[in-house]
Formats: C-alpha cells, structure tokens, sequence
C-alpha cells in the first residue's frame, strides 16, 4: 500500500503537463518580477532579504547544476533557506539548469556582469500583494507537491 493509498489521494504523474505547466509558469514570473523590479538574485542577497523583511518574500527559486551538487556550502546554504522558507510559509522550487535560469533572467542590470542565480526571491512590490497567475499556478504546483511529501519540487524550465 502506497502513502497515496493510505490518505486516499491520487499519485501526481511524474514529468507530466503539470510539470511542464510549472515550468512555463515560473519562465513568466521570472520575467514579469525582473520588469517590476521585484526579483533578487544570489544566496547572500536573498539571506539579507529574507532576514530583513520575510513577509515580503512571495516565492523562492533554488538552483544548481550537476557540479554544484559537490559544493557543500553551498548546500548549506540551501538548507538553511528551505528552513526559513518552510517557517515563514513561503513556496519554493529547485531548478537544475543554471543555464537556462540565466538566459531568463540576464546579467546584473547595473553591472551587465553574470549574478549569482543559486537563490532568486521574488518579492511584493506593494502592501497589497502581488496578483500574478504564474505566481498563482506556482503556489498551487508547490501544494500539490507538498500533499505528496514533495516538500521542494524541482521544475524544469522550457527551452
């Protein structure tokens, strides 16, 4: 008997239209938090955000690639960000494609320089929260995923 079986939900497909959903949904969220000035980008950045000012953090991505799996401060990092994201209730998906995070997101606006893409926040830009369906169909892909134990779902970007 399944844990799914168990607690009479549904297994979620694998790899399937929802997982391809989530992945296009998070390539627009990107992209319209970067044009509202709401993305920040890189592991210390993201730390100080979220120490400073959590009830402002709406979402969190997490990414690395194959060679960074050895990086073991690194995964420390993403530890401790898993926890405060898991306590201040705020969503978060790994990605494993740094590549493709980048061609999303771009170099540093004021330097024109690569950034540190392991950790992207996205944050409200005003008090009343920040209605956007991506952000909407992540939250519901991060919930569905946390029913199935799946407490940090990886999403693969679209090519």
């Amino acid at each position: 008997m399944t844990l799914e079986e168990i607690h009479g939900q549904e297994p979620l497909p694998a790899g399937h239209d929802w997982m391809q959903g989530a992945g296009t949904a998070l390539r627009k969220l990107l992209v319209s938090a970067q044009r509202r000035g709401c993305l920040t980008a890189g592991v210390y950045e993201s730390a100080k955000l979220m120490n400073v000012d959590p009830d402002n953090v709406a979402f969190c991505v997490l990414a690395a690639d194959e060679e960074d799996e050895g990086d073991i401060a690194l995964q420390i990092h993403f530890t401790l960000i898993q926890a405060f994201c898991c306590e201040n209730d705020i969503d978060i998906v790994r990605v494993n494609d740094v590549a493709k995070l980048a061609a999303i997101v771009g170099p540093s606006e004021e330097s024109g320089e690569p950034r540190d893409l392991h950790c992207i926040l996205i944050t409200n830009p005003n008090e009343d929260g920040w209605k956007d369906p991506a952000l909407e169909t992540l939250n519901s892909f991060c919930e569905e995923s946390r029913n199935v134990n799946d407490w940090v779902p990886t999403v693969t970007l679209p090519e």
